[in-house]
């Protein structure tokens, strides 16, 4: 299936295709705080319909997850890092995607605080 999403002014906003059967709800120290929905993908599959520098990074602790997010309006669309196979990924927040039915979507809860 094919989605689009964007932050909420819509300075960042991309597009990708995938099946969502699940999203993850982290309860890092950022993650609670954003209450982002999460869904994992390659980042090559992610285009950005809005130029790259349009969204703003955020890194803490070891630095490895780009947090994005919309220096206009503060939502937080994506993030990305490497997976531990060295696979550049993408973590979708479903929250920001377009006509979605968000409680159809199983959540699966991460103890993102213990890691």
């Amino acid at each position: 299936m094919k989605y689009k999403a964007s932050c909420h002014c819509g300075k960042v906003s991309f597009e990708f295709e995938g099946e969502i059967a699940e999203a993850l709800a982290c309860n890092c120290s950022i993650c609670q705080r954003k209450g982002s929905l999460l869904w994992f993908m390659p980042r090559s599959g992610m285009k950005l319909l809005t130029p790259e520098d349009a969204a703003a990074t955020y890194t803490f602790n070891k630095h490895v997850i780009r947090h994005r997010f919309c220096p206009t309006c503060g939502i937080h669309p994506y993030g990305e890092g490497v997976d531990a196979q060295g696979n550049e990924m993408a973590a979708i927040n479903i929250r920001c995607i377009d006509d979605i039915d968000l409680a159809a979507i199983p959540v699966r809860h991460f103890d993102g605080r213990s890691v």
